[in-house]
C-alpha cells in the first residue's frame, strides 16, 4: 500500500512529459511597487485548501514549504520577514496542478499577479521547473526552490516503502534510491542534477537536509 501511494502520486506529481505546453513565453512577473507585498499565512492557506484538494499534493506543498523556511532561516541567515516570503513561495508552488493542470504555473501566477504579491516570490514560483515553463532559476529563492522541489518529492516516496517513515532514515538508502532509475521513474535526476549545479550544491547536502526536515510536516 505504502508503494502504491507513491505510485498514485509522487512518482507522477510532475508528470511534465505531457503533449500540452506548460511554457509561461514571458520573462517578467509581478511588479517591483509591490516588492514585499505578502499574504499573511491564513491568506495562503486559504488559497491552499481552496485550491487543492489532493491531500497528498496539499503534503508535498507544505514540506516543500518548511524546508524553504528552514534554509532561509539556518542556511541563509535571512529575517522572519524573508523566511515567509521563502516558505510563501513553496507552500503556493502547486498551487494550481491539482485542478488546472493544464495551466500549471500560469494559474498561480495570475491569481497571485492579481493579489499584488511580491515579485520574487511569483519569480520563484515560475522558475521551479526552467525546462518546462521556460524561466531560468536567478535568485537564491529561485534555485533552492528549484532544487527542493523534485528531491523532497522523491525523499517522501522513500520515506513511505519503510515502515519507521522517516525515522532512521539514512543518506545512504535515499542515494541507492536515486540511482536505481526504476524507483521514481518519473523523476528526473537529469533535473535534479541541474538544480544543484544551479544552486552550487551537493547533492549529497540537500538529501540530508531533506532527511533531516521534513519528517516532522504532516
Amino acid at each position: 500500500m505504502r508503494l502504491k501511494l507513491a505510485d498514485n502520486f509522487y512518482f507522477r506529481l510532475h508528470l511534465f512529459n505531457q503533449p500540452m505546453s506548460l511554457l509561461l513565453n514571458r520573462s517578467v512577473f509581478g511588479d517591483t511597487a509591490n516588492t514585499g507585498n505578502v499574504l499573511s499565512r491564513e491568506e495562503a492557506y486559504q488559497l491552499l485548501a481552496g485550491w487543492v484538494k489532493n491531500e497528498r499534493l496539499q503534503l508535498h506543498m507544505k514540506q516543500v514549504a518548511y524546508l524553504m523556511k528552514c534554509w532561509a532561516s539556518e542556511k541563509e541567515g535571512l529575517n522572519e520577514a524573508d523566511q515567509w516570503r521563502w516558505e510563501m513561495a513553496g507552500l503556493l508552488h502547486d498551487a494550481d496542478w491539482d485542478q488546472w493542470p493544464d495551466m500549471h504555473c500560469k494559474k498561480i501566477i495570475e491569481e497571485l499577479e492579481a493579489r499584488n504579491i511580491d515579485p520574487e516570490i511569483i519569480r520563484a514560483i515560475a522558475s521551479h521547473g526552467p525546462n518546462h515553463f521556460g524561466v531560468e532559476p536567478e535568485t537564491r529563492m529561485d534555485k533552492m526552490l528549484y532544487a527542493f522541489d523534485e528531491l523532497s518529492g522523491l525523499t517522501h516516496a522513500y520515506s513511505l516503502m519503510r515502515p519507521e517513515g522517516y525515522a532512521g532514515m539514512e543518506l545512504k538508502g535515499i542515494k541507492k534510491r536515486f540511482k536505481e532509475k526504476a524507483f521514481a521513474a518519473n523523476v528526473n535526476r537529469d533535473e535534479i542534477m541541474d538544480a544543484m549545479q544551479r544552486a552550487g550544491m551537493e547533492l549529497e547536502n540537500i538529501m540530508q537536509f531533506i532527511i533531516e526536515k521534513q519528517g516532522v510536516v504532516k
